[in-house]
């Protein structure tokens, strides 16, 4: 996708040295544009913990380069054991953040396949770990693409019952392209319609309290040149009842086999409201996100809580140009942050998938994935 007219991705091997990674640091944006270096095992962690990065597609793919980091430290930690090393950073790895799928899916990837390509010296499994990275982080570019070819007939549909004007699409957090490796989840859809011309307009929720969408959706979709509309979170529910939102798009960091779906705190609300208005809502999802070992996302997947700190201060940038946090709430409140909640299948219209659309339920899953059965 575009930044300032030019191409990138959210993840790359820097040019001309192999030794590091390079991405976008997303808790920076949309002030300024910053690209990190990581070199190390604890720079991958830090960037997914601290969310220098975040979106399951992107957490999985940054986890896959971090575990090629961590084989290029073998020789200066005076490894003596590089499968058990590799077993061991994709251990961390996996603790970093606990409810996006892609995580977990990537360093098992990883680890299986570098088991299976290479002798376990040192040298061989650093050069299957970069081949290995680079696919899961190609394959995602493609499995994003398709997902919005086969997102924008839903768009196509409802822009041919409009006569030319705008399709209004209300989405929440950030499933853009800064979320994956490229295009995007939920905005794939969005970018192929504004690549066909097809008119349309995305009302972006701000969502607190990381505010994903005020900082990340929105200035993706501006350098896109895609017209859009920030609004608080509580917002949606009214846009809906007055008939302004045509439909929902989603993202989602990890769904169940029966078709519940994790995604930041305040999509269920979405969902609900939508429900109530007759509106379609769908999720945008690639197949690494689907949890096979979990019947009831409601019950089972597990939920992240993250630190109050990001509830009683917000990030921003004041008159003299300069960054920081700011409190928001009294020095003595607690505060909860739970980072994601649960959408029952029965108020997702439809899952958006590389492979095809298909209704919220397992046996539906099924059909596009019979492999999983």
């Amino acid at each position: 996708m575009l930044v300032q007219g030019k191409p990138h991705r959210t993840i790359w091997l820097k040019d001309g040295d192999p030794k590091t990674v390079q991405i976008i640091d997303q808790r920076a944006l949309p002030h300024d544009f910053v690209i990190e270096d990581l070199k190390t095992l604890d720079d991958a962690i830090r960037a997914i913990s601290d969310m220098y990065v975040r979106g399951a597609p992107l957490i999985g793919a940054t986890a896959a380069w971090g575990l090629y980091l961590a084989l290029g430290e073998i020789e200066s930690q005076g490894v003596s054991s590089p499968l058990a090393h590799l077993h061991g950073a994709a251990t961390r790895l996996k603790a970093a953040r606990p409810t996006a799928v892609n995580l977990a899916w990537a360093c098992d990837r990883m680890t299986a396949r570098l088991e299976g390509k290479a002798s376990g010296q040192a040298g061989g499994l650093l050069a299957a770990a970069r081949a290995e990275a680079e696919e899961i982080a190609d394959e995602d570019v493609e499995i994003c693409r398709k997902i919005g070819i086969n997102g924008l007939g839903l768009i196509e549909a409802i822009a041919a019952d409009k006569n030319g004007a705008p399709v209004n699409i209300l989405t929440h957090c950030n499933a853009g392209w800064l979320a994956t490796v490229d295009w995007g989840t939920a905005t794939s859809p969005m970018y192929h319609a504004h690549e066909k011309n097809i008119p349309i307009h995305v009302w972006v929720d701000e969502t607190r309290p990381r505010n994903q969408g005020a900082s990340l959706t929105a200035w993706e979709l501006g350098e896109h040149g895609i017209a859009h509309t920030i609004i608080v979170d509580n917002a949606g529910g009214h846009l809906m009842q007055r008939g302004d939102v045509d439909m929902v798009i989603v993202g989602t960091d990890r769904t169940a086999r029966n078709g519940d779906v994790a995604n930041k705190i305040g999509t269920y609300l979405k969902a609900l409201a939508a429900h109530d208005n007759n509106i379609p809502f769908y999720v945008a999802l690639p197949s690494p996100t689907i949890d096979w070992d979990i019947t009831d996302g409601c019950r089972d997947i597990p939920i992240e809580e993250r630190s109050g700190h990001e509830v009683t201060h917000i990030f921003g940038k004041s008159v003299d140009g300069s960054t920081g946090d700011v409190l928001l709430t009294p020095v003595s409140s607690a505060a909860a942050n739970p980072a994601f909640d649960v959408t029952p299948a029965r108020l997702v219209t439809g899952l958006i998938t590389e492979r095809g659309i298909c209704e919220a339920s397992e046996k539906a899953l099924l059909g596009l994935f019979p492999e999983k059965a």
